[in-house]
């Protein structure tokens, strides 16, 4: 690391020039999260059914009383025995995080494609408690643009991401933002993916902090790993 040497009064004015552009990108970010506060809202019609390990649950159960119901997609195939490191980098920042903003009316759970006993043995391993259920058998994930048919794969009719063409995975990632009002309708207000989820990876906040960064000189998100491997 090469970086020039230089005062104290030297560091400051140039920290006080990097201020200027923080405060600049802070103002930017608050007026596009007010105008994603603003995004149109779908109604959610269909009755999708999820098993859980109580059961059988619907989307408006894993509200659990809350208004508001974050979704992450959990990249697990059928068959598969592949858990993703990306994945499991973003479920590591969910426990600590769910018990504040659950008491800011945000309920959180977990969507994967495959059997239940499957995200059990996953959940186990890695020691996560939040709810995560699974949508076999379910449209959800397709509905959602996160899973896709093989014929679909084949075809190029896989879009992810509002426009990429996916052509050889079955599952991806992405994280969903339901509301639910007084009458009970349900509506889908918001989905991001790709680097859209880096919003959910806290460590990489505090990376950005430091001289290395990211440290992925051998390619994006290269040094992770899920977090019984390190």
């Amino acid at each position: 690391m090469n970086h020039a040497i230089v005062s104290r009064e030297e560091w400051l004015d140039a920290r006080k020039a990097l201020l200027a552009k923080e405060r600049a990108m802070t103002h930017a970010l608050d007026a596009l999260r007010a105008e994603r506060r603003q995004l149109p809202w779908v109604r959610i019609e269909k009755p999708y059914v999820f098993q859980g390990p109580e059961g059988d649950c619907t989307l408006g159960d894993m509200f659990c009383g809350r208004s508001q119901l974050a979704i992450y997609n959990f990249m697990l195939t059928p068959g598969s025995d592949q858990v993703c490191r990306g994945c499991s980098f973003i479920s590591d920042h969910v426990d600590a995080a769910r018990q504040h903003f659950e008491h800011a009316d945000l309920a959180f759970a977990a969507v994967s494609r495959v059997p239940l006993r499957r995200i059990e043995e996953v959940k186990d391993r890695m020691g996560w408690t939040f709810p995560w259920v699974s949508s076999h058998g379910s449209d959800f994930n397709f509905d959602f643009g996160v899973s896709f048919t093989p014929e679909d794969l084949a075809a190029g009719r896989a879009i992810y991401n509002y426009g990429e063409v996916i052509r050889e995975s079955q599952d991806m990632f992405g994280a969903s933002i339901f509301v639910k009002d007084d009458s009970g309708a349900i509506f889908h207000t918001y989905s991001t993916h790709r680097r859209g989820a880096e919003l959910l990876m806290g460590a990489f906040n505090w990376l950005d902090l430091v001289p290395k960064g990211r440290n992925e000189s051998a390619g994006t998100m290269s040094w992770v790993r899920r977090h019984d491997e390190y």
